[in-house]
């Protein structure tokens, strides 16, 4: 429907050899109890999260961590192949229609942010608050530039959401889908003074680095929140369910709240534990 700038086979490559990566050429290899491979959104990596809560993890569980960080639909469908342990994803219906079709073993959303509506100080919209289908509609109408991850992560889940409730499309020239991850797109969207939606963790992450400011919107459908889904383990001989199960239990403790709780970017906090 949309146009795609930046070519789907980067993505479907990055796919492969993530698959590589984390499995393995060997196929007779049974599970290595000693590793935890984890696919997981490029918005907790570039918030800068999983720095904080890997190295904790691995004090008291001494695995060798295999860390693929891709988009929500990406990270999905390692986790149908079989090829990962556990996932961190924000995609609330691909998760339950995941679960669903008993890719995954347990799930539980553990933390939230927000999604965050960004455009160029030089193409600020008005200054009174709009719902963000509103905003979205006047993009669309004035034919303003936007960039999209374009990668069926969460966040570009949430935007095509956002264009539907809406009831606008945005121009074909105005449009722009990077194939990329949210800080690569973040950069993108800056250099093109352009619209971009994003998480709140990693915007503020970037703040420093970019013009992009929030455009003045509410709305309940901003609500970003993340789930942690161990894979089903009779998928194949390579998953790990006892790590995967104890990284679980990890990020729905008390300990992991207090460090997402805790979290911050220049005196700001990123995300809301919500097992507190």
């Amino acid at each position: 429907m949309l146009p795609i700038r930046y070519s789907k086979q980067i993505r479907h490559w990055a796919i492969c050899l993530a698959s590589v990566f984390l499995l393995g050429c060997d196929s007779s290899t049974q599970t290595d109890q000693s590793k935890l491979r984890i696919a997981t959104t490029t918005s907790t990596r570039d918030s800068g999260l999983l720095d904080v809560l890997l190295p904790e993890f691995t004090k008291t569980y001494n695995y060798d961590l295999s860390v693929i960080a891709v988009g929500t639909g990406a990270a999905l469908k390692l986790g149908q192949q079989g090829e990962v342990d556990v996932l961190i994803v924000h995609a609330p219906n691909a998760e339950a229609a995941f679960m669903k079709d008993k890719h995954g073993s347990q799930h539980s959303p553990f933390m939230k942010n927000s999604f965050v509506l960004l455009g160029h100080p030089d193409m600020a919209m008005n200054p009174q608050k709009l719902t963000v289908t509103q905003a979205m509609a006047k993009i669309a109408d004035n034919r303003l530039r936007f960039v999209s991850r374009g990668d069926d992560s969460g966040t570009h889940k949430k935007e095509l959401e956002l264009w539907g409730l809406s009831a606008s499309q945005p121009q074909t020239e105005a449009y722009t889908e990077t194939g990329q991850g949210m800080g690569n797109t973040l950069m993108i969207a800056n250099e093109l003074k352009a619209f971009t939606l994003c998480d709140a963790g990693t915007y503020l992450q970037f703040k420093n680095k970019i013009d992009l400011r929030p455009v003045n919107t509410e709305g309940a459908e901003l609500e970003n929140r993340y789930s942690v889904i161990t894979v089903q383990p009779e998928k194949n001989n390579y998953i790990n369910q006892k790590a995967a199960r104890e990284f679980y239990d990890f990020l729905n403790s008390k300990r992991a709240a207090a460090l997402i709780r805790d979290f911050q970017v220049n005196g700001q906090t990123l995300f809301t534990p919500l097992n507190q």
